[in-house]
């Protein structure tokens, strides 16, 4: 374990590197055992939101159908009839982000505390950073999909204008048999006003991590978040490395938890990720991605650092690293 990590900010980023991170049997220490459960007991429900998300077909059709014919009642009601339960589902969604921004700020306490450095956390709690890096995971999967599925902002559009139009028609107590009240469908509408929804949860609870523990210096979060990027990437740099695993999806798994981590630390740090002086070499890790065959399983990622990062577009990003992403 004591080679678990010799990727540290200050490192140039050609240094030789020896790193494993057994991402796939890290276990807790008895020490870890109360928090690492309450984790688990969350990531564990994270199977199951993505499977619902996968399965998530919309109510295209007949939202279609009861537009195009407003005057029918047999297809106004149809249409909501078949849009309630999709809703209760997207409710769902939401209430588990909230659970997730909870965990996130526990393992962040773990992880960032000042009684160990970057790398003694690191070094000794890999079942913690391995949770983390499901968390990352889960995230960039959850907003893949939602973003490849227009029928969640069609649906929740619909349910949202149609309560409105119910409750003026003077049908006061609607919500008294509805799941989805019209202020939780208020603060709904806020997640999903985001393209990448859970990472914006993700962000936003690691800013506030930050914000919150104003007598931790922010280099204590930064650079545990820099350190992860760089092990990541150094893993799949590493023919030796990444074929120690049994699973074949660990690879991919070790992408978008590095692009995860890059992702966060540009949310959280004043330069960002892209600057030079930053701990990521951003250089390497892009063109780590290019890499991967086939392309179409990395396009997601690279769209991510396009377009949900905070600081791509500052002077202090190279023309080099704006080019490789354009």
């Amino acid at each position: 374990m004591g080679k678990l990590l010799s990727v540290l900010k200050n490192d140039p980023p050609s240094k030789n590197t020896d790193i494993f991170v057994d991402f796939e049997n890290a276990q807790p220490t008895e020490e870890e055992r109360e928090v690492w459960t309450m984790v688990d007991i969350v990531e564990q429900k994270a199977v199951h939101i993505l499977d619902l998300l996968k399965d998530y077909q919309g109510a295209s059709e007949s939202i279609r159908m009861a537009i195009s014919n407003p005057k029918v009642e047999e297809y106004q009601e149809k249409a909501w009839h078949d849009v309630i339960p999709l809703i209760s589902k997207l409710k769902l969604f939401y209430e588990f982000s909230l659970k997730l921004e909870t965990v996130v700020m526990d393992l962040l306490r773990e992880l960032c505390s000042r009684d160990l450095t970057p790398r003694q956390h690191l070094e000794t709690q890999q079942a913690f950073f391995k949770q983390f890096a499901e968390i990352l995971d889960f995230v960039l999967k959850f907003d893949d999909l939602k973003m490849t599925n227009p029928a969640i902002q069609n649906d929740f559009s619909y349910y949202r204008r149609t309560l409105s139009r119910r409750k003026m028609a003077n049908e006061d107590d609607i919500e008294d048999d509805l799941e989805v009240s019209n202020e939780m469908a208020n603060r709904m509408s806020l997640f999903y006003a985001h393209a990448t929804p859970m990472l914006k949860t993700l962000s936003d609870t690691t800013a506030k991590f930050v914000a919150q523990n104003k007598d931790l210096p922010v280099e204590q979060t930064t650079d545990c978040l820099s350190a992860m990027a760089n092990i990541c990437r150094v893993m799949i740099e590493n023919q030796e490395h990444y074929s120690r695993f049994k699973n074949v999806e660990t690879k991919l798994f070790c992408l978008r938890v590095m692009v995860g981590v890059i992702i966060l630390y540009d949310h959280v740090h004043p330069i960002g990720a892209f600057a030079k002086s930053c701990g990521i070499d951003m250089k390497s890790t892009i063109k780590v991605i290019k890499e991967q065959q086939p392309r179409s399983s990395v396009d997601g990622l690279l769209n991510a650092l396009r377009y949900t990062t905070k600081h791509l577009q500052d002077e202090t990003t190279s023309k080099a690293i704006k080019s490789m992403l354009s």
